[in-house]
Parts: C-alpha cells; sequence; structure tokens
C-alpha cells in the first residue's frame, strides 16, 4: 500500500515530495470543457509509445497544474516512469515530453466522488492547509486512483488532490 493509498478521504496530510520522472503531455490555455478530450488523446498515445521505447510506468495517471484554472488551463497530463524519457515523443498530433512531479513540501488529500465534486474538495483542501498554517504552493496535482470506467458507479471514483506547500 502506498503512502497515498493511507490518507483517508478529507484528511489533511503533510509530507516531503520526491522529485519523479514524468512523461506528460503539456497544454497552455486549454479550454476546461475539452479536459476528456485531452486524456483521451494522451492516454491512447502514451502508454504504447512507452512501450516502443521501454520506459515503464512507475505510478498513477495524474494531472499538474501551473496555475488556478479558470475556463482555460495551464496542464501537464502524464504519468510517473520507471525513468526519464531522453527526448520528447510525437505520436500523430500528441507530443510526449520528459517532466517531473517536483520535490518539496506537500499537502494531500483524497477525494472519494465523481469529477464534477472536485471544485468543492479542493476548496476544502486548501482552506484546510491554511487552517493548519500553511500556504498553497504552484504546482498543485491531481492524481487519479481509480481508473475511471463507462460502466462504473462515479461514486466511488478516488482522486488524490496534491499541493505544496510553504510554512
Amino acid at each position: 500500500m502506498s503512502d497515498a493509498d493511507q490518507t483517508r478521504p478529507g484528511e489533511i496530510e503533510f509530507f516531503e515530495a520526491t522529485e519523479v520522472p514524468t512523461v506528460v503531455v503539456r497544454r497552455t490555455d486549454y479550454p476546461l470543457s475539452e479536459m476528456a478530450t485531452l486524456f483521451d488523446s494522451t492516454f491512447g498515445a502514451l502508454f504504447p509509445a512507452l512501450a516502443e521505447v521501454g520506459i515503464q510506468p512507475a505510478g498513477i495517471p495524474f494531472s499538474l497544474h501551473t496555475r488556478m484554472p479558470t475556463d482555460t488551463v495551464d496542464i501537464e497530463v502524464g504519468i510517473p516512469v520507471s525513468s526519464a524519457l531522453p527526448a520528447p515523443l510525437e505520436r500523430g498530433d500528441v507530443l510526449l515530453e520528459p517532466s517531473t512531479q517536483p520535490a518539496g513540501t506537500a499537502a494531500r488529500t483524497a477525494h472519494i466522488g465523481g469529477y464534477e465534486g472536485l471544485g468543492d474538495a479542493w476548496g476544502a483542501f486548501m482552506g484546510g492547509i491554511v487552517a493548519a498554517g500553511e500556504a498553497p504552493a504552484f504546482p498543485f496535482w491531481e492524481i487519479y486512483v481509480t481508473e475511471p470506467s463507462p460502466d462504473m458507479d462515479p461514486a466511488t471514483l478516488r482522486t488524490d488532490l496534491v499541493t505544496l506547500v510553504t510554512g
């Protein structure tokens, strides 16, 4: 069981994050309304491309945000990997790039439920961080612990929320 699996919904855990190599698709000013398209195209290209170059996934899919979302986002969508991607890979109209999840003091919590509840979950999480005497910092990311499928109950989805913090 990973440390993230031990974080209970609504509980805030502070920890030291280590830098993790990732492979991502980056988008700037990407329409929030088109997120499903971005995820589908990213993961449709990502896993076959990693297999072709012999890099193994080493974690759970995520999205990393470098600014507060509005009607658009600045985002990386990808997966932690066993070793760094040496150079970008182009697969059709998808550009896979090396990146990292950052190191530093961080906070995390778990959200159980559909993606439409993530905004409220982020609000409660950020408020809890401030109440604990810390300040959220960029970037922040979502880890999609439960893989969605068309026939699943959205109420069973688990998404971990993580952000760097400064005291």
